[in-house]
């Protein structure tokens, strides 16, 4: 397979640079990736201001690695400029991550890492996001490992199937006691308490997003139960945000 990887984190992190180990040696891989931090940018784009792209020798290096490109912009520029702009053959998988966190729940909905493999999936390309809770005691080595036989099994159907896969994938901080098991779910509900810090400096009023985590929905089928009992969630994810009944109620009208 032609795998074009990307994050959020930027193509430093190790987060990438595992996956880019765990498949070069058995697909052809492409990186394009932010080349900084980009956390927190969901499907932002950028309009207007130039995109400047350099290569990464290090990564270009590495058997297997026929490209690999620093863009200096946000996840979703990285795989539309790659898909649009410099690929002379479009991917047959688009893979975000590893990303250093959690992407569960609401957050999914913030998420730079579900943003690089949404614009894969509008291309019409199978596409991933996978993370790794940042408490976790698996390395991303091992992570990237496991979820290489998951994306080879996941995508060999392809033909029957009407659409492509968007999966976001999230690794538990230990695996369950009866070893790696992949759960399918829904998306739960995430919060934050305290979500920001308040200071003062010279005169000016700052504030600083943190916060605890505060769970509203983490029930049996959610992604966030998944990974509390040790295991690798799976959420199937679709971009069509139309209130379907809230329309038909209109339409019936």
């Amino acid at each position: 397979m032609r795998i074009l990887f990307s994050n959020d984190d930027g193509i430093q992190a190790e987060g990438i640079r595992a996956l880019v180990r765990a498949f070069a040696p058995h697909h052809e891989v492409i990186v394009a990736a932010p080349a900084r931090q980009q956390s927190g940018m969901a499907h932002a784009l950028t309009v207007g201001i130039p995109i400047e792209v350099s290569h990464d020798a290090e990564l270009e290096a590495i058997p297997g690695v026929t490209e690999a490109w620093a863009i200096d912009g946000t996840p979703t520029d990285s795989v539309k400029l790659y898909v649009e702009a410099i690929a002379q053959q479009k991917p047959d998988v688009v893979i975000s991550g590893i990303n250093h966190g959690a992407n569960l729940a609401t957050d999914i909905t913030y998420s730079g890492t579900v943003g690089a493999a949404m614009e894969g999936y509008l291309h019409d390309i199978d596409a991933f996001a996978v993370s790794l809770d940042s408490a976790s005691e698996l390395s991303y080595d091992e992570v990237a490992e496991v979820f290489r036989s998951f994306v080879e099994q996941s995508v060999v159907q392809k033909e029957n199937r009407e659409k492509p896969l968007f999966y976001n994938v999230n690794f538990p901080v230990r695996f369950h006691e009866d070893g790696v098991q992949y759960v399918f779910g829904r998306q739960g509900k995430r919060d934050y308490l305290n979500a920001f810090h308040r200071e003062e400096k010279d005169g000016k009023i700052f504030y600083t997003m943190a916060g605890e985590i505060y769970d509203t929905d983490k029930g049996e089928p959610t992604d966030i139960y998944a990974t509390e009992q040790g295991y690798v969630s799976v959420t199937p994810l679709i971009i069509d945000a139309t209130d379907y009944p809230e329309l038909d109620r209109r339409l019936g009208q």
